[in-house]
């Protein structure tokens, strides 16, 4: 079964954060990926840029319309996110404990429901 682990960031609570606290978090995501490496569970990883360099595109009527920010506004946005491939919903939600975001933010558990099996 595959999961993916969804990490939100408050950019307020980040900057609060001091320098070596900041590093603690980069430090975490490095020692979880060597557990799902080790353990054969990692599929992927990938971390997104600010909501300020984002572009939210829309087509209404044939009209294609793009504004420079996030679909959904708000102070905690989507960061990054892991894929694993694990044995039940209950290991993933194990590993999500695991992941440093899950102490300053929330990790979330969503099924992947369809996979074209590229990553």
């Amino acid at each position: 079964m595959k999961f993916l682990l969804i990490m939100h960031m408050n950019p307020v609570l980040w900057d609060k954060l001091s320098e070596e606290e900041q590093q603690e978090v980069f430090d975490g995501h490095d020692r979880f990926q060597e557990i799902i490496r080790a353990s054969g569970e990692m599929v992927g990883t990938k971390a997104l840029d600010a909501p300020a360099n984002t572009a939210t595109v829309t087509v209404r009527d044939g009209a294609v319309r793009s504004v420079e920010g996030p679909y959904v506004p708000g102070e905690s946005f989507l960061c990054g996110y892991y894929v694993v491939d694990v044995a039940s919903k209950e290991r993933a939600v194990e590993l999500a404990a695991l992941i440093p975001d899950a102490k300053l933010t929330a990790v979330e558990v969503r099924e992947v429901v369809h996979d074209d099996g590229a990553e």
